[in-house]
């Protein structure tokens, strides 16, 4: 009886897992549509570009986390996944507050480093979501911000960067740390 008990609870949490809510962002048509590189020279998967995962909010550390990938990892032909985790997917105030800014981020990744983009808001906790995601994609990183927690807290409150380093096993997760008195590193990069 125990046996049939367990397997039935287990079940159940498989099916609850598989259960993945989510809601496509329409970007915008200002976005020109970009021909594929011409990449004659390259093989394999620089010609195809990778696909890189980036977690996103409305705070400044993700946007920080946003332009270090820009700057630092995103290369041509390669294609940026923004993903947001809100708790309903359905609440229209935070579906249009994220639209508008996932427009506004397409935008600057195509005018600074010439990728395209695609978005998707994703409801749920916001680790397992974002390890999810990363499953769908396949990506070559996810990329985060920090909350610049110290240890204790983090390990105390624990942390989604911290939960997406140790469970999301389809791709490296780059923590990108918060710097102090830094804006923007796409500002700092272009004086």
């Amino acid at each position: 009886m125990n046996s049939e008990h367990t397997s039935a609870t287990e079940t159940l949490k498989e099916e609850e897992e598989e259960e993945h809510k989510w809601r496509e962002v329409i970007l915008p048509s200002l976005i020109p549509i970009v021909p594929e590189p011409e990449l004659e020279k390259e093989s394999g998967e620089r010609r195809r570009g990778r696909d890189i995962l980036i977690a996103i909010d409305h705070g400044p550390k993700s946007k920080h986390a946003f332009d270090w990938a820009l700057v630092h990892l995103c290369r041509l032909a390669d294609t940026i996944h923004l993903v947001h985790v809100v708790s309903s997917v359905k609440n229209e105030a935070v579906y249009e507050a994220t639209q508008g800014l996932m427009e506004a981020l397409a935008v600057e990744a195509l005018q600074a480093a010439m990728v395209k983009t695609v978005a998707r808001i994703v409801e749920g906790d916001v680790g397992k979501a974002i390890c999810k995601e990363a499953e769908r994609v396949k990506p070559a990183a996810v990329v985060m911000g920090t909350r610049g927690r110290s240890i204790i807290k983090s390990v105390l409150k624990g942390s989604v960067s911290e939960y997406c380093f140790h469970h999301c096993k389809s791709a490296p997760v780059i923590i990108v740390p918060d710097i102090a008195g830094e804006a923007s590193v796409i500002s700092l990069e272009k004086r």
